[in-house]
Order: C-alpha cells, then structure tokens, then sequence
C-alpha cells in the first residue's frame, strides 16, 4: 500500500500557462481586455474556482504571465473549465462581465499533451468565434535530492565505560529564524571514529533549495534514556558541503560551546568530515508522461462458471435493466481515468475461462473480447463495454481460472517494449475476476517475472468470494515469490475488492486502485537508470 511519504509524491503542484488567440471583441472601438479563469469540477454541477491570471488591455491574443497553479492527481479525473472574461470594471465578480467563450477538459489531458490548443466555446456547440486557447503545463517542484556520505575522526568520549555512540542532527535555518531538523543520521557504537552510512534527503527538504541557507549539524553521543550529550556543532551550508564533490573531503571542526568557553587552547571535540557531496535528480511519475511515456492499457475478464449463467439474475455477469454490473462499474471507473493518458484510446480488451462459439469447444485461457484476435483492439472504455455486451450471450462459462496466459501476453508486449532502453511505454492489465484461481503458482511467477518489465497488474475483485488468494498475490503483507523462491523485483500488483466501494461513488473505487500506479511507473525506470524522454525545459525564472 501506499506508505505517508510516497504519498506525498503524488500529490505533485502543476503550474498552467495558458494564451490565446482571435478572441471575440466585445468592446466598442478596441479590443476586449481578457482575462481567464480555472474553476475544477467539485460536484455534479458545481465548479469552484482555483485561480485567474492577471487582466491584459485592448488585446485579441493575450499571453498571462500569471501562471495558474493547482494540485495534480492521477488518481482522480480533474475536470476542468477555462473561461476566459473581458473585465470592464473593478468588481471580482465574473457575472457582470462578457463571457469570451471557454473550454472543459481534464488536467490528465493537458499533463500528457504537455502543451494542448482547443477551440473556444461560448456554450457546448456553438464556437467563440475563431478564439481559441492554447494551454502549457509544467510540473512545479524542485526534484533534486542532496546525497551525503561523513565521517568523524578523534570524538571526545562521552561514556565512562566504553567510548562515545555517536550520531548526527542536520537543521535548516526555518525563514523565522529557527532551526529544524531535516535529518538524523543512524548510531555507529562505541566509536570515537565513526563512519554513517551515505544518506538521500530531498533538496527542498534540506535546505529548501537554498544553496546559500545556514545549516547546523550537531554530534551527539546517544544514550538509550534519551538523554543525549552533545559532543560538537558547526555551521555549514550546501554549497560549501558540494566541495567535497571533487574527491577531497571537506572537514569541520566539532565544537562543544561550553568546553570553548572554559578552555583558551580548546580546539575541537573531534573532526567531523565530507567525504561525499552530490545533488542528483529524482523524476517524478510527472516528468515520464510529459516527457512522452504512453500508459498503455489492457483489459481482461474473467467468464468462469463461477460467476453463475449471466442469464440468472444472480451472476456476478447478470445485466441489469440499465445495462450495467460490477464488471462494467469497475470498469468505467478505472477505465476513465487511465485513457487520457494513451493517445491512440486504442485499448486491447481479452476474456477468458469461457467456450466460445461455433464449436464450444475447449474453454479459452485468452480470448479477444470483440472475437478478431487479429485486431483485439477496442476503441475507448466505451468500445470495450459495446464488445462485451455483444460477446456476453454467446459465450459459455467454463472454467479452470488462469490468470497467467494472459499475465505473460502483456508481459511479452512489455519485454518488447523494454527493449528500447526508454522511458516510452508503460503497460497496466486491468484484471475483473471473481477471485476463484486455480493457476495460483504460474500466476505467482508469471508476475515474479513481470516485476522486472514496464507493467503493473490491477486485479479488482467482483462479487463476495473470498479474496485470500488476490491478497496473497498483492504483496503488501509479505513478499510475493515465485514457486523457486525468487522475490519481486517490485510490487506491481494492486488488488482491490469492488463490494467494499459498492455504495462509494464511482471515483472512490479508481482512487484506491491507481493510487500506486505512479510510485510504480517510476520505481521501473528508476530501476533501469532510464530519464524521461524528453525532460521538460525549466521555465526562465520571473524577475
């Protein structure tokens, strides 16, 4: 599950640029003064507003310099409403103002076209004229990390019995003046020569990107009541640690304030020293979809005997009078999310479990959901929705229930794509099923194998089965391996149960189960040493 501080990465700032052009003019002998709105849909009908950018003069193709900035989730489906407004008097309300035309999409649309130019509209259908906006994005955050290796030489010993247990406090100066703690390095025992392991903290976090900021770094001789004795501080700050970088450490006298005081020929309670000094880059899941990775997105449903005849109102497959069932809710709720990032909206969609017509032979482990294993490709959710309520009454359920032919179908598609060495491709299976397994060892290491591939396995659970089986396979109590005892390279497999969200809104079900799709696209990239495509040029920076 997702862990509080990989949360955090989720939730990045995204920072909108947005111009435009031909707009209407509204004002009598000049041009209209324009002006653009962000609202984000917060309910059926209500819209509430996120920012707007500064108002320009007598002009038909304005370019804000105020940038619009809101938080991102991949998660959710963000819609929004640009509107943009010709403001002829000082009030902030819109309603008094003429409205130019505006556009509703969502920021997954605009986050992976990078930079995306639409018409505007005054209402659905009918166009503002030529006017049209042109929208950029660009994810606000610094994304570099500060990694430090030190070690201490000569510590004054602290403890009566045996030598110092020394540790490490790192603190910023806050903007108030305070100092705060942005890291605590391990305890090395017994040693007035330690060495701490090289540590990773977030530049923001550090020094809140501020090269310049003071820092004070406390030594300190860990004792298990908590009562720790300082041995030495100094003062530092980033750029004179990066000295280190070229090979020679940088040292620092350790310095007790009180021994200072008391003695003239005091010169330091040991040396604490830099051995190693780099700032290096982390790529958020961000960086990799604008920076032009496709998530590709592949469907497959389970139509074993278990879920009962679709016919009988008490199959898990079972459409009811509007045309709907678990498998389709969960679905669209997923299905919604996921195809704004995949230009094509191309979406291979398989079955399997069942005998299919003329023959009815043997069950199929793998089948194309709209029957042309040539093309198994479906034209958006929607397509794969259309396919499956025309296969629905000509199949016959069978069984046994293997989830792995189509586990290693992606996963070929996937080793394929890897080959490339880039950052371009991702692959999710959706995987709909009512939780009975019966390939459970060949699943377990099809997916050991998949961990070490760009994809990541979705399994929803329709129906009330017993799920023990889809638990084990998301190894989040343990670690998933393979019959041999190999472990995952890294966990790819979510697995939500569908009833637990029955009376949640359709989103809540998409929100828990693409949380940990992002923490997984970049811990695969992360794990091959790949950059994102194309790394997206920093903005100038506003005077």
């Amino acid at each position: 599950m997702l862990k509080s501080n990989q949360m955090a990465d989720c939730v990045s700032k995204v920072e909108l640029t947005i111009s435009c052009s031909d707009l209407l003019d509204k004002d009598v002998g000049s041009k209209s003064d324009p002006l653009c709105v962000l609202l984000q849909r917060s309910g059926k009908d209500t819209w509430t507003e996120l920012g707007r950018t500064e108002r320009i003069e007598n002009t038909s193709s304005p370019s804000f310099s105020q940038r619009l900035r809101l938080n991102y989730n991949f998660e959710t489906v963000q819609n929004l409403k640009l509107g943009i407004y010709d403001i002829d008097n000082a009030s902030r309300d819109l309603g008094d103002d003429d409205y130019l035309g505006g556009v509703e999409l969502t920021l997954g649309q605009i986050v992976s076209s990078k930079t995306l130019t639409r018409p505007l509209q005054l209402k659905k259908g009918k166009p503002a004229g030529k006017g049209s906006i042109t929208i950029t994005a660009e994810e606000i955050k610094d994304n570099r990390s500060i990694q430090l290796e030190l070690e201490a030489k000569n510590l004054d010993k602290k403890d009566t019995f045996g030598k110092s247990d020394p540790f490490l406090e790192f603190f910023k100066k806050g903007d108030d003046g305070k100092w705060q703690l942005v890291h605590r390095t391990e305890v090395v025992k017994n040693n007035l020569n330690p060495s701490w392991k090289k540590f990773s903290v977030p530049l923001q976090t550090f020094c809140s990107s501020d090269l310049e900021r003071p820092l004070k770094v406390d030594c300190s001789d860990h004792d298990s009541d908590g009562s720790h004795d300082l041995i030495g501080s100094f003062t530092t700050k980033v750029s004179e640690l990066q000295k280190a970088a070229s090979g020679s450490p940088v040292a620092f006298d350790c310095i007790h304030p009180d021994k200072q005081k008391k003695k003239k020929s005091y010169k330091n309670s040991g040396v604490v020293s830099v051995k190693s000094c780099k700032l290096a880059t982390q790529h958020s899941f961000l960086d990799y979809v604008m920076g032009g990775c496709q998530i590709n997105f592949t469907v497959g449903i389970d139509f074993t005997g278990s879920n009962g005849d679709p016919r009988s109102p008490n199959s898990l497959h079972y459409l009811s009078p509007d045309g709907f069932n678990q498998y389709l809710s969960a679905l669209w709720s997923v299905g919604q999310v996921i195809q704004d990032y995949d230009t094509d909206k191309l979406f291979p969609a398989f079955g399997f479990g069942a005998k299919l017509p003329p023959d009815y032979q043997a069950p199929h482990h793998e089948f194309a959901l709209n029957f042309n294993p040539t093309n198994p490709y479906c034209q958006g959710i929607q397509g794969i929705v259309e396919a499956y309520r025309m296969v629905l009454p000509q199949l016959r359920f069978s069984g046994p229930t293997n989830f792995s032919p189509i586990v290693n179908h992606v996963a070929s598609i996937a080793s394929g794509a890897a080959q490339s060495n880039s950052a371009s491709q991702y692959f999710v299976l959706l995987i709909l099923t009512d939780g009975e397994i019966t390939d459970l060892d060949q699943t377990r290491d099809a997916i050991v194998r998949a961990s070490r591939l760009p994809m990541s396995i979705i399994i929803v659970g329709v129906g009330p089965a017993d799920f023990k089986a889809m638990e084990l396979l998301d190894g989040d109590d343990g670690v998933l391996r393979s019959t041999v005892g190999e472990a995952v390279a890294r966990d790819i497999v979510q697995f939500v149960p569908f009833l637990k969200f029955k009376d949640a809104p359709l989103a809540t079900l998409a929100q828990s189960v693409l949380a940990e799709v992002p923490t997984q696209v970049v811990s695969y990239f992360k794990m091959r040493g790949l950059q994102p495509l194309k790394v997206p040029a920093k903005a100038p920076a506003k005077a």
